[in-house]
């Protein structure tokens, strides 16, 4: 038996993806929604060789029978449009930053903290790209050896600034100047995702400290971060130093995250075998490599992690809270 879902934002790069996921992963629909603005209002989709025609987002969409709806439409559109429809009884997945740090909504990762979607009270936080990826492999090795202090650099691909942050790398590979990035993207590297805030940390970077503390369930975790911008078109990577409080062996932390859920090890840098960007494009899985002890502080590690930041970064991790929620229908 299937449930009844809306998409907002459906015609976007994570709506579309939404819809992607959910048919490789034989998500249960019954009756499909898709709402987007009144620009894309109109428009035809696909889904599993139907075709739906997406609706103009209003108050009213959301008085008819729906069980959950996914959205990724920003974070205005979901401060206003989210409680409307948990007003209706419908569970709303945002992904979204509007409502992540609200301490009565979950912010959830399956593989870390499914036991939180329980005490949601109609809405549920989709974490940041970068912060998703991070904490799947980490949580296992935190409930092991408790983590003191992350430091971490991430690489971000152009889509994680959507449809428009790919058009820019292209423009920027022809020479044209560029209207969404600050600075050329093609042969460059830029420091700076997001705002910059007084302490001269970015909003991107402040995400990954405050979401990490909040879906770990411990405050007490020092996170240092870093987010640049590189001309990848997909999928994030991040070079990730931890420091734990308690001494650990190499092959049975190698073990832990052999077995931690949705983790992949590709470990084996005397063959070239380590994560790559374009190997985890279009795969639901963390990868995880260039794994090695820092010689440098008591229990220290440096790993590199890289995902699908529109998939397990965003869609993907929306459709397994969303199959969980079924299984407590």
């Amino acid at each position: 038996m299937g449930v009844n879902v809306a998409i907002v934002g459906a015609t976007g790069m994570v709506g579309r993806t939404f819809l992607k996921v959910m048919e490789d992963r034989n998500f249960p629909v019954d009756q499909l929604y898709l709402f987007a603005s009144s620009k894309s209002a109109g428009q035809k989709i696909t889904f599993r060789g139907n075709e739906y025609i997406v609706e103009e987002l209003t108050e009213e969409s959301f008085k008819r029978d729906i069980q959950i709806a996914l959205f990724s439409a920003g974070a205005t559109i979901s401060k206003h449009f989210a409680p409307i429809a948990a007003s209706h009884g419908i569970v709303v997945i945002d992904n979204s930053s509007a409502w992540r740090m609200d301490e009565n909504v979950p912010l959830v990762v399956p593989e870390v903290n499914p036991e939180d979607i329980s005490w949601h009270k109609g809405i549920i936080a989709n974490p940041n790209c970068s912060t998703i990826q991070m904490v799947v492999p980490l949580k296992p090795l935190h409930d092991k050896y408790k983590i003191k202090r992350i430091v971490v650099s991430t690489y971000q691909a152009v889509s994680g600034a959507g449809k428009k942050g790919v058009d820019d790398l292209e423009r920027s590979l022809r020479g044209e100047p560029c209207q969404v990035f600050p600075h050329p993207i093609a042969n460059n590297c830029i420091p700076h995702i997001d705002s910059f805030t007084p302490n001269g940390y970015t909003k991107e970077e402040l995400k990954m400290i405050n979401e990490t503390k909040k879906i770990m369930g411990d405050s007490s975790i020092k996170v240092s971060p870093t987010t640049v911008r590189v001309p990848v078109a997909n999928s994030h990577s991040e070079s990730v130093n931890v420091e734990f409080a308690r001494p650990y062996e190499m092959k049975e932390l190698i073990e832990i995250l052999k077995n931690a859920p949705g983790v992949v090890v590709e470990d084996d840098p005397q063959n070239n075998i380590y994560p790559l960007a374009t190997y985890a494009s279009g795969r639901d899985k963390v990868f995880v490599g260039r794994i090695r002890r820092d010689e440098t502080v008591y229990s220290g590690l440096n790993m590199w992690i890289v995902a699908d930041n529109i998939r397990k970064g965003a869609a993907t991790n929306a459709v397994q809270i969303a199959e969980l929620l079924i299984k407590n229908m």
